[in-house]
């Protein structure tokens, strides 16, 4: 992972190893090369001294100092706020825009559907339906640029990648063809990034078997 337990930072962010909201903050985390201490949190189990934080039980949590921070998009705002370089939001308004505008869908109309995609429950064949329709629907962002509507990787890529990481265990196939390729060369991209790499907990590095003996010497490196 991005963060450290061996070193104590000043930061410690509580977070699950296989939620896809915790995944995207840890990604964040990685892209600024912060040290934050991790603390992994059972939600079904949660130390007392996690509720005393985080009341709600809300993963991921974010402690910095006094500070006491509950949602993902929350807490990767302030992230890239508080530490500017390297920016993960475009500098101009118009592409500020469009990579918000980007980042609202994914959030609004794709991460409702992966509870329902994890358990594998009654609506599991919809909510994979909708997804898949919904990559295939938005394919043309990815011949325009190397990222979700920008040349430099985003707060959007930051959210897409955990869900793109995941479409083996939600049971989402997309075969190398014309009409997936820009697709598939963007996973290509990010899954490259040693940042990306590092972001991964020993969960999420099981997800993608097929990947796991290239990628596994990244992340002991990153932990070092």
């Amino acid at each position: 992972m991005a963060v450290s337990t061996s070193r104590r930072g000043v930061m410690t962010l509580f977070s699950h190893p296989d939620c896809p909201e915790s995944h995207r903050t840890r990604l964040v985390l990685a892209d600024k090369e912060l040290i934050a201490d991790m603390v992994e949190v059972n939600p079904a189990n949660p130390p007392e001294d996690f509720l005393d934080l985080s009341p709600t039980g809300t993963l991921p949590t974010l402690v910095d100092r006094d500070l006491v921070l509950t949602q993902a998009r929350v807490i990767m705002e302030y992230l890239d706020e508080r530490f500017p370089h390297p920016p993960l939001m475009p500098i101009d308004p118009v592409s500020r825009a469009r990579v918000r505008s980007a980042l609202y869908r994914i959030e609004k109309d794709w991460y409702p559907l992966l509870p329902e995609l994890a358990e594998g429950g009654k609506g599991a064949a919809k909510a994979r339906k909708a997804l898949r329709e919904g990559l295939l629907s938005i394919m043309p962002i990815f011949s325009a640029s190397q990222f979700v509507m920008s040349d430099e990787f985003s707060l959007a890529d930051a959210t897409l990648a955990p869900i793109l990481w995941r479409l083996p265990i939600y049971g989402i196939d997309l075969p190398a063809q014309p009409q997936t390729q820009p697709l598939l060369d963007y996973m290509a991209r990010i899954f490259k990034r040693a940042t990306f790499r590092q972001s991964l907990s020993d969960l999420e590095l099981e997800m993608r078997p097929e990947m796991r003996a290239e990628m596994r010497q990244d992340v002991r490196e990153a932990r070092k």
